[in-house]
């Protein structure tokens, strides 16, 4: 069975969830390799077997871990030419895009971006024109290199060896050409991380001002959600831009996504469609993002949002 090698995401030793769900899209294909750059792969290694990863390639030298990008599509070139996988699947995050992108010009073959799904024969589909048009696509050169779009995958546990393997190579003094010179955290909070949460309470225009978001956020809270907020709101300043959720934003498909007082505009529509179910508050019934609601509450979200928060925590207990 030909590998598939899968380039892992991980902040420090922690296996983000795309890498999950990545794997799980692997094994339908063939035998799933990760490729680990950076520290972290020991401690990273249970969460790849439960998902199952049959060998983990590790590069955890400095220059994987201090030099932006390049090194990385290097190793995923030379793993390439040493072992004939059937195909690369990365993330299609900003990082992941860019190092498949040097991929395929390093191996000659053919690249497709933010695809939601794969079927037999590594045939892509990806939504465009805001979900208007599935296209399905297929490389016909060289190595197929697939970026996926977190959250299109429900990740499924398998378990698998998770061999580690050293797959160290010499890199080239042109991909050393951006160093990164300083890492800064930023503070977490108790929220789950936007794109992979499996709950999203997004808000939009209709919620009025940035002090109405506090009425996002305590809804959020009592369903264990992450907040998210549409272009006009992030835009009229009520929200920050990296909980933006549409097209030019995050993308997201969690099990449930709650939208209120977002009217659904084309591209916020582009950034949630893919989610499991979808629930809307709007007071205008008209409303374009009816169209894509499981569910839907037609009226004032000052009045319907605080009762549901009441009825959430009456069943919580809390």
């Amino acid at each position: 069975m030909a590998e598939i090698l899968v380039l892992a995401e991980h902040s420090g030793e922690t296996v983000k969830k795309v890498t999950c769900e990545l794997l799980t899209l692997a094994r339908r294909f063939g035998e799933p390799a990760v490729v680990w750059t950076g520290p972290g792969a020991e401690a990273g290694r249970d969460r790849l077997a439960e998902f199952g990863a049959a060998k983990v390639y590790v590069a955890a030298g400095e220059e994987f871990d201090d030099y932006v990008v390049a090194p990385k599509a290097e190793l995923l070139a030379a793993l390439v030419a040493a072992g004939s996988p059937a195909a690369v699947l990365v993330a299609s995050t900003p990082e992941g895009r860019e190092v498949a992108a040097r991929l395929a010009v390093k191996t000659g073959s053919g690249l497709i971006t933010d695809a939601v799904g794969i079927g037999d024969g590594l045939v892509a589909e990806q939504s465009i024109f805001g979900g208007a048009i599935v296209v399905k696509s297929r490389v016909t050169a060289g190595t197929p290199i697939i970026a996926v779009r977190p959250n299109a995958t429900t990740p499924e546990p398998s378990p698998g060896a998770a061999e580690i393997v050293a797959a160290g190579t010499d890199v080239s003094d042109a991909a050393k050409g951006a160093r990164v010179t300083e890492r800064v955290v930023q503070e977490g909070g108790e929220r789950p991380e936007l794109t992979e949460a499996s709950i999203v309470v997004s808000g939009g225009r209709g919620v009025g001002n940035a002090e109405n978001f506090a009425l996002i956020e305590k809804l959020a809270d009592a369903l264990g959600a992450a907040v998210g907020a549409s272009r006009a709101a992030t835009d009229a300043g009520w929200y920050p831009h990296q909980f933006q959720v549409g097209q030019t934003g995050k993308m997201v498909s969690p099990q449930l996504y709650l939208a209120v007082g977002i009217s659904g505009a084309i591209q916020h529509r582009a950034g949630m469609q893919t989610s499991k179910t979808i629930m809307v508050i709007n007071k205008d019934a008209e409303a374009p993002i009816f169209e894509l609601a499981d569910f839907g509450v037609v009226g004032d979200l000052f009045s319907v949002v605080p009762q549901l928060i009441d009825e959430i925590q009456q069943r919580s207990g809390s």
